[in-house]
């Protein structure tokens, strides 16, 4: 997310306490629970206002409206900790999807509407979702088809949006529309942000590969009146506004994929400590030791780059090569995770093929890491793009 950021009130005991804590809940809280959560194809809904008291829905938003101002490093480091431990990507999609679908509120919403929203999703009272993709685009942003047409005092939307992370349980979605009907490509699309209890929103629910515990769905929207007061910055601005929020989510995304690597590469030398074979340990092979290695050498480049880029975030450097750099460290980030997974299961072998195992649940989650956000190509022409190439 792109939101207040206040590193100098934020000290390193503060950090160490934050990541004490969220090992603690993912170890006690998620980790235990999330097979039988993927086979739910959900997580109960009590967790949200748990990991809202713990102040973990409020990292990096502001005191006044409940929130915790943090600095990049703190919420890498958060979200790093609860992939490696929580082991469920589903589990945090759904569970921050309020990281993709309130920043735009923050950075360009109006005060009373941050005041009537933002603090009861901190406290995990209510869900905010975010809605860009669309049938017929998902990365071409600026062939989104949605209408958000004028009447008096209010906004009547029309159309679809589809993969909703949260759309099933949401009750705030930040849409994307295309508020001049006769505009095309990127001008004429705004901002709204949608009561999902509003009369003419429906919900259809998305089977996937992976992700099983978090409500994916399909929305649609049928003559739904929104107050014109829920317009997110100014008419016809809003693409502006959705570059902007993809760059907190990749650096975000790349943070969990590290997570992810690290929890199957722990999974994978504790099996190969105690696994036996032919009379010794797994580990005893050169092979399987080679195989952590590689493993090690794309989890110690990915954190030195997350890192890196936290850092010059957290500075206020987020300008177009941060911006490349972003996009070739999401790429870099999944491509770890994908390899990771992948080695994982070969070493635990035929128990790597079973549910239940953090590797099999990660291996089938990887996919959807390296298409969310920005799928590689596209983060590869945007990085080129940005660069000047």
């Amino acid at each position: 997310m792109s939101g207040p950021v206040d590193g100098a009130t934020f000290s390193p005991e503060d950090q160490r306490a934050l990541i004490d804590t969220v090992e603690r809940f993912a170890r006690e809280a998620v980790a235990p629970n999330v097979t039988a959560w993927d086979a739910a194809g959900e997580f109960p809904r009590e967790v949200y206002p748990q990991a809202g008291e713990l102040g973990l829905l409020g990292l990096g938003y502001p005191e006044a409206l409940g929130g915790t101002p943090a600095p990049w490093s703190a919420r890498n480091a958060m979200s790093q900790t609860l992939a490696r431990v929580g082991g469920s990507g589903g589990f945090m999609a759904s569970l921050f999807s309020l990281n993709i679908g309130l920043p735009p509120v923050m950075a360009h919403g109006a005060v009373a509407l941050q005041q009537a929203v933002v603090p009861a999703v901190l406290r995990g009272e209510k869900i905010a979702a975010l809605g860009i993709t669309e049938p017929d685009g998902g990365s071409d942003v600026a062939a989104l088809k949605t209408t958000a047409q004028r009447d008096g005092d209010h906004y009547v939307v029309n159309g679809e949006k589809i993969f909703i992370t949260s759309g099933m349980r949401c009750d705030w979605i930040t849409l994307a529309v295309r508020t001049d009907p006769g505009s095309k490509g990127a001008s004429g699309i705004s901002m709204l942000l949608v009561d999902c209890n509003t009369p003419g929103v429906s919900r259809t629910r998305l089977d996937k590969m992976g992700w099983l515990c978090s409500d994916t769905a399909h929305l649609r929207f049928d003559n739904v009146r929104v107050p014109a007061a829920n317009l997110i910055g100014e008419e016809g601005g809003g693409f502006r506004i959705i570059m902007g929020n993809f760059n907190g989510e990749r650096l975000a995304m790349s943070a969990m994929a590290l997570g992810f690597a690290q929890a199957c590469f722990d999974e994978a030398l504790a099996w190969a400590r105690q696994r036996q074979t032919f009379g010794a340990a797994l580990i005893e092979r050169q092979v399987v030791r080679h195989k952590l290695m590689d493993m090690q050498m794309r989890i110690q480049s990915t954190q030195a780059w997350v890192d890196a880029l936290g850092a010059r975030a957290d500075a206020g450097d987020q300008g177009p090569e941060w911006v490349a750099q972003v996009c070739l460290l999401k790429n870099h980030a999944t491509q770890a995770m994908q390899f990771c997974a992948d080695a994982a299961v070969q070493i635990l072998g035929g128990m790597g093929y079973m549910r239940g195992t953090v590797s099999e649940r990660i291996y089938r989650e990887v996919k959807v890491m390296m298409i969310g956000g920005g799928a590689e190509e596209i983060m590869k022409d945007l990085a080129a793009r940005q660069s000047g190439i």
